[in-house]
């Protein structure tokens, strides 16, 4: 999805720079764009590494957080550092290089609305640089099961652009999060062949299939533009319809 929204936002009218913990990848992506493109090699638990893309980037126009490890990707600890803590992390260290019209898009998941709300595990959450965020975490087993942990760590991602929103918007800048549900990738490929239910919640939704990565990234170029001038503090969910189906589940007949 990453490389679909650097496709969907390179213009070649203003300068973009691709970052990934695998500067070859974002290489491979950058070739194929036009316009001024550089490209940065960036691991977003690594604090120096995140504090030399911000130097490096300057003063902030769009920022689209993709990097995110799914479930069998690795252990819920590891799921949670990637997404949830780390994501906060690049948010902080961008925050002194905004400007007005800075926007910030960090991708959420639609897991996140699969778990019910509990004012504990959000009062945890909500302290994603604390010292014993894992330990707490752990104390309530939402570490055990790194499904589990994945939906925690993205419903911490749509809580935390909600609560910061209002500070960055003291600064003339936006901060947004997208939901993707089902999309068609290689990670979301790697968790059909381990999660067969996946496929039943495709059958069950609306759209009835799984999503593109362009149409993700169609609504991520939406959102970095001034047509999305008044949209902030808000989660766009784009899953086909998957959580909706999951609010009224099929009657018997």
């Amino acid at each position: 999805m990453g490389a679909a929204v650097a496709q969907a936002i390179a213009t070649g009218e203003r300068r973009l720079v691709l970052a990934d913990r695998d500067e070859g990848s974002a290489e491979a992506v950058a070739a194929g764009l036009p316009g001024e493109v550089e490209v940065a090699a960036c691991d977003i638990t690594d604090e120096q590494a995140v504090a030399a893309l911000v130097e490096r980037v300057g003063p902030l126009g769009a920022l689209v957080l993709t990097a995110g490890l799914s479930p069998t990707m690795a252990d819920g600890r590891k799921v949670v550092e990637v997404n949830l803590v780390a994501t906060d992390g690049v948010l902080r260290a961008f925050e002194p290089s905004l400007a007005e019209g800075s926007v910030a898009v960090c991708f959420g998941s639609s897991a996140a609305y699969e778990i019910p709300a509990d004012p504990v595990v959000d009062a945890i959450v909500d302290q994603p640089d604390s010292p014993d965020l894992f330990d707490r975490l752990g104390e309530l087993g939402l570490l055990e099961h790194s499904g589990l942990a994945y939906a925690v760590s993205k419903r911490g991602v749509v809580r935390l652009v909600e609560r910061r929103s209002k500070a960055w918007g003291e600064r003339g800048a936006r901060l947004l999060s997208l939901s993707p549900g089902l999309i068609d990738t290689p990670m979301g490929r790697l968790e059909h062949e381990n999660q067969p239910i996946m496929a039943d919640m495709i059958t069950r939704s609306a759209a009835g299939r799984e999503g593109r990565p362009e149409e993700v990234a169609a609504v991520v170029a939406f959102l970095v533009s001034d047509q999305a001038s008044f949209m902030t503090g808000t989660d766009v969910l784009v899953d086909g319809g998957v959580i909706a189906a999951g609010h009224f589940p099929p009657q018997p007949a």
